[in-house]
C-alpha cells in the first residue's frame, strides 16, 4: 500500500510558492493574505490563509495579514512585537495600534518581484484597437470606454 503521508521534506507546489513570495517581503513591509494569491495568480486569500498556517512557521508569516491589516486569530501579540521592530507603519502609531496601516505598509509585490498584476490570468493590460465598425459606432453616439 502506497505511503500517502506527505513528509516535512515534502511541501506541496502552491504552499512552496507562497512561502516563496512571504520570504521576499522586505521587513517593515506586508502583504495581505488575497494580496499573495493575486501574484501568484492562483487559489485566493483562503487558500493562502491554509498554507501559511499549515506550512508557514519557519517564514515571517507576520507580513502577511487579513485585509484590514489585523494580525492571524490567535497571534495578535506575536505579530504586533515583529511589526514594532521593524517598524512597520501601524494605525494609531506603533505603541498604541494594534493593525498595521495598509496604505502606507502594503508592499508592492509586482514591483519587488518583477510581476505584473493579472500577468499570470491572462488580463489585457492594453486598450484593444477598435474595429471599423466600433469606430463607426463610437462616432454615432459619442466616445465608447473600454474597460
Amino acid at each position: 500500500m502506497p505511503d500517502d503521508h506527505t513528509g516535512p521534506e515534502t511541501l506541496p507546489d502552491f504552499a512552496e510558492a507562497v512561502l516563496d513570495i512571504v520570504d521576499r517581503i522586505p521587513p517593515g513591509m506586508v502583504l495581505a493574505y488575497g494580496d499573495v494569491a493575486e501574484l501568484l495568480g492562483q487559489g485566493g486569500p483562503r487558500q493562502v490563509g491554509s498554507a501559511m498556517s499549515r506550512y508557514g512557521s519557519s517564514v515571517t508569516w507576520w507580513r502577511v495579514t487579513r485585509v484590514s491589516g489585523e494580525a492571524p486569530q490567535g497571534l495578535q501579540d506575536e505579530a504586533i512585537a515583529h511589526w514594532r521592530a521593524e517598524g512597520t507603519a501601524m494605525v494609531r502609531g506603533a505603541l498604541a495600534g494594534r493593525r498595521v496601516d495598509m496604505t502606507r505598509a502594503r508592499w508592492d509585490g509586482e514591483a519587488g518581484l518583477g510581476v505584473r498584476r493579472g500577468a499570470q490570468r491572462g488580463v489585457v493590460r492594453h486598450r484593444p484597437q477598435m474595429s471599423t465598425t466600433e469606430q463607426e459606432v463610437s462616432g454615432l453616439f459619442g466616445v465608447v470606454s473600454f474597460p
